[in-house]
Formats: structure tokens, C-alpha cells, sequence
């Protein structure tokens, strides 16, 4: 039987992906209405009812994923193949979607989980995110093995990399970024603009960006604060125009053995 890619592009992977989309949004919106949110929290059929729901929400992608595989692997046609990899492509951007899709609205609802790991290995993670853009800065991990956090992994992932993506944005051309951990202090140290001190108070407002030229939208150190806050990390920055910018977390809250 020949392949007929038009044929199973339209009758399963867009019917699949558009319904993947309209019902995932829909149920962001859905719970992120303030009445809503306020009942979920008191209610554990509705916590049972969504949790459910977000595992389901990645059958569909994974049934593309998987069957896109297995058609890869019979096919010939350069073509073909080039559209199938294509749509491989793009389902694996739809399962990052869901990640954070998971992540938000698990977040939203207050049923995170906290996790153990290696402080190192997490800030490795979180510098790999950067390599295709970070040009000619330099970034060095100093943090030795074997020092544990307890805490909201994804949450402090995706606070470092709020962090390492500023360090990187309002550094110097051949600029570095250096990540230490001393005295239950993690600092994220770069070579960059630095920020007025009059301008130190307003770096945690949301929509606050020092720089309009830069692209964003203000976001990224409102998204560290109100996570510090939320796991009792204490945040500090000290930083001089010209000079370059350290931010200063304390961890000791969330540290273990």
C-alpha cells in the first residue's frame, strides 16, 4: 500500500493536535478564573477531576509521536520523510507545551510536589538551555557535587533560567556568567551593564525592564520573586552600572543532607 501522507496528515494528526490545543486551553482559562480557583483548592473531587484530565491531555500528542516513529521507519521517500520529521518537529513542541501547561496550572492549584536533587546537576540543566544562544558569553558552573535542595524542581529551573537568560541579555560582548554556591548562598554573578541603584527597588515590579530595547516583556524577575517567596528562598542584588550584577539566593530553608 502506497503512503498517502496528505491523507493521514488531515484525518489524524490535525483533528489530534487542533482538539490537543482547544481543550488545553480551554481548561487553562477555565482554571485560572479567581472563583474557580478559589473552589478548586477547597474541593478534592475537583483536585481528583483535573489531575485526571491533565495526564489525559497527553494521550493524543503521544499517539502522534509514537505513530510518526513507526511511519518514519518504513518510509523512503525524502519527502516524506522531511514532512514526517516535521510533524515529529512539532510534537515534540506540543509535548513541551503540556509540560508547562502541567506544571502552570499544578502550580495554580498548589499541588506541586517538591523533589530532591542535585544543585549542580539542576544548574547544568539550566545553563544547556542556553547554548544555541548565549553567542560569545561564557558560562561557568562552580558548584560542587553533592549539595542536595528539597524544593519545586520545575519552579527552580525555570527561575534560573529567568536568572542566566538576564545575566546573558544585559551582559558585554565576551562577557561571562559565573554560578557559585558559598555559605548556603547561591549567587549568579555576571560581567554585564549592571542596574542603577535607583532602579534596584522596581527589578521585581511586573512589566519592569530596565532596557525597552531589549526583547521581553518584563517578566522574568517578577517570575523569580514570586517564586523566592513562595518556597522561602531570600533573594538579594547587588549591582554597579558598568561593572556587572549578582544575584544572591538563599537557600538554607530548602536545603538537606
Amino acid at each position: 500500500m502506497l503512503f498517502n501522507y496528505t491523507d493521514i496528515y488531515n484525518k489524524i494528526v490535525v483533528p489530534l493536535v487542533v482538539g490537543f490545543l482547544f481543550l488545553s486551553i480551554g481548561l487553562y482559562i477555565f482554571l485560572t478564573k479567581p472563583l474557580i480557583h478559589s473552589l478548586f483548592k477547597s474541593d478534592k473531587k475537583f483536585k481528583s477531576i483535573i489531575k485526571e484530565t491533565i495526564h489525559e491531555l497527553n494521550t493524543p500528542v503521544a499517539t502522534i509521536q509514537i505513530n510518526t516513529q513507526m511511519l518514519l521507519k518504513k518510509q523512503t521517500d525524502p519527502k516524506n520523510i522531511q514532512r514526517l520529521q516535521k510533524i515529529q518537529k512539532s510534537c515534540n513542541n506540543l509535548i513541551d507545551l503540556y509540560k508547562q501547561m502541567e506544571y502552570d496550572m499544578k502550580k495554580n492549584i498548589d499541588i506541586i510536589s517538591a523533589e530532591r536533587f542535585d544543585l549542580k546537576t539542576i544548574v547544568d540543566i539550566a545553563i544547556a538551555n542556553f547554548d544555541d544562544i548565549k553567542q560569545n558569553i561564557t558560562i561557568e558552573n562552580q558548584i560542587k557535587n553533592n549539595i542536595y535542595i528539597t524544593t519545586d524542581k520545575n519552579g527552580f529551573i525555570k527561575m534560573l533560567n529567568n536568572l542566566i537568560s538576564n545575566s546573558i541579555k544585559y551582559n558585554k560582548p565576551n562577557g561571562y556568567v559565573k554560578i557559585d554556591f558559598k555559605d548556603n548562598i547561591l549567587n549568579i554573578i555576571d560581567s554585564g551593564c549592571g542596574i542603577d541603584s535607583k532602579n534596584l527597588f522596581k527589578v521585581f515590579d511586573k512589566y519592569y525592564q530596565q532596557d525597552n530595547s531589549n526583547d521581553g516583556i518584563g517578566l522574568g524577575l517578577n517570575i523569580v520573586k514570586e517564586f523566592c517567596d513562595k518556597n522561602k528562598i531570600k533573594i538579594n542584588i547587588q549591582s554597579t552600572p558598568t561593572k556587572g550584577t549578582i544575584v544572591s539566593l538563599d537557600v538554607s530553608f530548602c536545603l538537606v543532607n
